[in-house]
Formats: C-alpha cells, sequence, structure tokens
C-alpha cells in the first residue's frame, strides 16, 4: 500500500479526477489524471463490483496494480493526481500481462517516460547454486 501521502483517498478529489479529460486507456484498465500542485503524484486504484462480486478477487486485483505502480512510482511524472480504474478482463490476466499492460496505458497517457523498461521483473532470490 501506498504512504497515505501518495494516495487519492477524498471522495471529493476522487471525482474530480474522474470526471476529467485526461486519460488512456486499454482492455484492461484506464488512467485518469488530474493536475495537483504538489511535488509528488498521488495515485488510487478502482476495482468496481461489476468486475467481480467476491471482494477477494477485487483486492487480489487492487494489490497486484498498486505493486505494479510503486515499482515505477519514481519514474512517473510528479504533479498528478491518477486514478487507475480497472476493468473486467483483468481477472483473467497474469501477472506479467497486467505489467505490460499498465506500462502503455502509462505512457500513452504521457506519466512514464518511453525510455521506461517494461522488462520482466527481477527474482528476489538468485538461482545460482552455491557449492
Amino acid at each position: 500500500m501506498f504512504p497515505r501521502q501518495l494516495r487519492v483517498h477524498h471522495d471529493t478529489d476522487m471525482q474530480k479526477v474522474i470526471r476529467s479529460k485526461k486519460g488512456a486507456f486499454d482492455k484492461t484498465c484506464g488512467v485518469k489524471m488530474l493536475a495537483n500542485k504538489l511535488p509528488y503524484s498521488r495515485f488510487s486504484v478502482v476495482v468496481g463490483t461489476k468486475v467481480d462480486k467476491r471482494a477477494v478477487v477485487r483486492n487480489k486485483i487492487k494489490r497486484q496494480y498498486r505493486e505494479i505502480l510503486k515499482e515505477f512510482q519514481p519514474k512517473i511524472s510528479a504533479g498528478f493526481d491518477v486514478v487507475l480504474l480497472v476493468s473486467k478482463p483483468a481477472i483473467t490476466l497474469a501477472y506479467v500481462e497486467k505489467r505490460k499492460g499498465l506500462v502503455a496505458t502509462l505512457k500513452r497517457a504521457g506519466l512514464l517516460g518511453a525510455s521506461s523498461s517494461v522488462s520482466a521483473p527481477r527474482p528476489a532470490v538468485s538461482k545460482d547454486v552455491v557449492v
């Protein structure tokens, strides 16, 4: 989870961002954004009950997309409130596919520079055998 400072958590702020004209969408997720006057960007992930009625499934999807946003947060342009709207096809995608889709959407929205790599994340544990 993002620190409280990096979250869009007030209903009024969320509604302003969702009503804004700026954004980018693909089949599985959409990014709505609105400029704020802060030296950092704030984020929120929305997965509605239309995606799945079960809270367990919705929360899993939110955790995955939050983790992807955390990974790219230093590379995302500062000064924006960003709301990620997730749609139903995200349920069937693997984590790597969600990551590629979100990165492409962030680039299309102009939040992420073109130089950001989309390679697979490195494993936390080395696979080398030490004798």
